[in-house]
């Protein structure tokens, strides 16, 4: 029997997502909301790369207001959903059996005369109530135990979402990443990236500023077949991602090459890139140094030089304004630019050619 999933994403990435979904016949899309992608599949698929978490689509309700009056409406959500049969796609999936209690994570869009905190204690309590549980109330700022039950509820607008989470924990904390850094890219943002760069069998990828390595390891899992280098300033750096990478090999060192240059003079042949995909410094959370602390004209001038003609670069950058005039001034062009929400942040995933 086919379920209805959830997929959160960071705003932004909800088309990159539903391509996903659909270009791996994980499911078929039902519709996208503010941060989610609906849609039906034969099975939960928990290898989804450019989703932040994935859930169960648990029940809807119409008609929510923006008094507290409304609050009742949400408790009415969880008497109509089926529990049971929930838990049990859950346990299937791979989520424990056993778990500590209850918790649930709300948020809205607008202005409403009740909290997200009003929603999450409505909904947790009668949840945990159902199945005799301890709820975890989220309200005085304390993190809920791990691994247990949690429920995420969304209001937009007039309709309210209840879902269950699949997994113990949200899909966006690899487990390979063992050593970080300020900075570091999120994963399935990083994973985004590199499906829009739409990388081949066999293609030589470069990200010249590779950090502790999420975007060569994200990367590497879209596109096992392409030949793909991560390079960044400081050998330090380098053995975390090479650490990361081995990790999400499963110890293995795989085909991923890992090596210290300068961004700005980089140790490679003209034409020999097909794709280059970076979150490159800045002076935001982390400096530019050696030539590219002399400016962003440095580091465009090299992609360019390395770049094959046919060639693509995905970026992430912060100013994109001020970027793409360093891009097109190295003889680079704007194909797309597509703006996304990040932990207070609005960057752009920047695509470019020669």
């Amino acid at each position: 029997m086919a379920v209805r999933l959830m997929a959160r994403t960071l705003r932004g990435l909800e088309d990159v997502a539903a391509r996903e979904i659909e270009e791996r016949g994980l499911g078929r899309v039902e519709r996208l909301r503010h941060r989610e992608v609906w849609y039906t599949a034969p099975r939960p698929d928990l290898g989804l790369r450019t989703v932040d978490d994935l859930f169960l689509l648990a029940g809807v309700v119409e008609g929510v207001g923006h008094t507290k009056a409304d609050l009742a409406l949400f408790g009415e959500l969880v008497d109509e959903t089926v529990l049971k049969e929930l838990l049990e796609v859950r346990r299937a999936s791979g989520g424990s059996a056993a778990v500590p209690g209850v918790d649930v994570a709300a948020s809205f869009l607008g202005k409403r005369n009740y909290n997200r905190y009003d929603i999450e204690d409505v909904v947790g309590e009668r949840v945990a109530g159902l199945l005799r549980l301890p709820y975890h109330s989220r309200r005085g700022g304390t993190a809920p135990p791990q691994g247990g039950l949690s429920l995420r509820v969304t209001v937009e607008g007039a309709q309210a979402v209840l879902a269950l989470r699949l997994a113990d924990r949200p899909l966006h904390r690899r487990t390979y990443k063992e050593a970080s850094t300020p900075g570091t890219t999120h994963p399935p943002l990083a994973a985004a990236m590199a499906r829009l760069a739409g990388i081949e069998p066999g293609m030589r990828v470069l990200d010249p500023c590779c950090g502790t390595g999420t975007i060569p390891i994200e990367a590497r899992a879209i596109a096992p077949e392409a030949r793909i280098v991560g390079t960044d300033h400081g050998a330090d750096i380098t053995a975390k991602a090479a650490a990361n990478g081995a990790a999400a090999a499963g110890g293995e060192a795989g085909e991923t090459a890992w090596a210290v240059a300068d961004a700005g003079r980089l140790p490679l042949g003209p034409a020999t890139v097909d794709r280059v995909v970076s979150n490159p410094p800045w002076g935001r959370q982390v400096e530019a140094r050696a030539r590219l602390a002399g400016g962003p004209g440095r580091f465009y001038g090299e992609i360019e030089r390395v770049l094959t003609p046919q060639g693509t670069v995905v970026l992430l950058l912060h100013e994109p304004e001020e970027h793409i005039a360093h891009a097109e001034g190295a003889g680079l062009r704007l194909r797309e630019a597509i703006p996304v929400s990040l932990f207070g942040t609005r960057p752009s995933i920047v695509l470019l050619s020669r």
